[in-house]
């Protein structure tokens, strides 16, 4: 057949013979590469992933970039190396280059939505916080710290969060950003390329968080007028607890930087006791938490800006910060959740573990503003991360656990319905370190209410993780915070 007869075949005909010549080369050419690694004494097994792995790839490839416009696609240079790389058989590289699609395109978004106030939910230490102020430094937040900020405004949703941070997990073992020995199919790779085109390239911000995003806008842009001080109270009173709280931190974080304008000091402090009511105690603490930092690291100015707010509504005396080693603890956790979550936790959880106990004290005493964060906390590295003990740091966690007065012991029976618990409990590691807890927690409990629920939780048939969904156990909770006022 001629060339120009080629023309007039049909395109899929086309293609598919394309393919096939492609296909013909590129093993010609990977024979002749293996052929020289082996003359030089290089390894050669396992080194390219098979013909047949790459065919079902790029079969696949075509039907999910299908998703995307042509602007996005023409936007998207890693996914081009993604599928380079994925056609050499070098599939380790292709997820290295998919998650860098991912994440470039996931900042893109928290930039269009609003970096300041995203930094202020995803950097609580005021001195690194200084340092966020671009979207270019939305490179400084880890991979999974931008994931977890991102769902805790809701920009991506909890399933979306779970995907992503197992896609997240896989590239930091299994692909060529680290040594390893994993193999990966071509057909999970098209997959992990639809999870992130329709959970990031395709995002679509829900309604409440654009309608935050706005009042964020309009708060920064000019003196607001009664009318929409009236429409923002009204918006208050609709807002899920989670997203309260992160108002709160967002108007917080506008308010207390030197370089505020007075306008927006007027506009948040007609907000903020509107937003007050609706604020959960555990944001109400951070706050507290977030002042006492200001205030040791010599930051005055932020330091009173963060008093006026708290002392500008009732009850907010009471979640100032009750003396210096409240900011060494929280300091330590902060610490402890950051190498918790990172790539080397095994060997980084140690020192910090140490560093909470000492700071902590014999006696296991911590102030009342950080109970819940402390005991959450604890809890969470206790479970682990769901792929392994960190070994030398769990004999900290067990005896700080051991340290828990009644008070603490209470929470931490309950973090079973905490946020940041109830992922963990869904994987079978955690599940059996829940067990641990539970006869860790066990003699604390002195307290009939609580030791008639940890005889319900122990009766429970169902895992972990369906817990709080559980009639009888859901309303001894709900009778529970109500009691702390939660």
């Amino acid at each position: 057949m001629s060339a120009d007869a080629s023309l007039n075949l049909p395109a899929a005909v086309q293609r598919k013979d394309l393919l096939s010549a492609a296909r013909t080369d590129l093993v010609a050419f990977e024979e002749f590469m293996l052929t020289v690694l082996d003359e030089w004494g290089l390894p050669t097994a396992n080194i390219v992933v098979g013909a047949g792995d790459r065919q079902i790839l790029l079969t696949n490839t075509p039907h999910v970039l299908g998703e995307l416009n042509a602007d996005q696609l023409a936007s998207s240079p890693y996914i081009s190396k993604m599928i380079m790389a994925g056609a050499a058989g070098l599939f380790d590289s292709a997820l290295s280059y998919l998650w860098d699609e991912t994440i470039t395109q996931l900042r893109d978004r928290v930039a269009d939505f609003d970096v300041a106030y995203f930094f202020d939910l995803a950097e609580a230490d005021p001195v690194r916080r200084a340092t966020l102020q671009t979207r270019e430094d939305l490179a400084k937040i880890n991979d999974a710290a931008l994931l977890d900020a991102a769902n805790k405004i809701q920009l991506i949703s909890d399933v979306a969060h779970k995907q992503l941070t197992h896609i997240n997990y896989m590239r930091n073992h299994a692909s060529a950003a680290h040594p390893n020995v994993e193999k990966l199919t071509g057909l999970k790779l098209a997959e992990w390329l639809q999870t992130c085109i329709r959970e990031v390239m395709q995002l679509k911000t829900r309604p409440v968080v654009a309608e935050i995003g706005r009042l964020l806008h309009n708060v920064r842009a000019t003196r607001l007028a009664d009318a929409d001080l009236k429409n923002a109270a009204t918006f208050f009173v609709e807002l899920p607890q989670e997203q309260a709280n992160n108002l709160a931190n967002g108007l917080f974080g506008i308010y207390t930087p030197d370089s505020a304008d007075p306008h927006v000091l007027d506009n948040v402090r007609r907000l903020w006791p509107e937003l007050w009511q609706f604020v959960g105690e555990d944001a109400r603490r951070e706050l507290g938490v977030k002042l006492a930092r200001f205030r040791a690291n010599a930051d005055n100015g932020r330091a009173e800006r963060a008093k006026e707010l708290l002392s500008l509504v009732d009850g907010g005396a009471a979640y100032l910060p009750e003396s210096d080693r409240l900011v060494e603890i929280q300091e330590a956790l902060d610490d402890l959740k950051r190498a918790h979550e990172g790539y080397n936790n095994f060997y980084e959880e140690p020192p910090v573990a140490r560093r909470l106990r000492d700071v902590v004290g014999r006696h296991g005493e911590v102030p009342a503003l950080l109970t819940g964060p402390y005991v959450a906390t604890l809890v969470s590295v206790f479970l682990t991360n769901s792929r392994g003990i960190a070994w030398n740091a769990e004999p900290y966690y067990i005896e700080l656990i051991e340290r828990f007065d009644g008070v603490q012991a209470a929470y931490a029976l309950r973090t079973f319905a905490f946020r940041s618990i109830i992922p963990k409990l869904s994987d079978k590691l955690p599940q059996e370190k829940w067990a641990e807890l539970l006869d860790l927690l066990a003699p604390k409990l002195t307290d009939r209410q609580d030791r008639l629920l940890l005889a319900d939780v122990r009766a429970f048939t169902g895992t972990p993780d369906q817990l709080r969904k559980d009639t009888k156990i859901a309303a001894q909770l709900k009778k529970w915070r109500e009691a702390k006022g939660h």
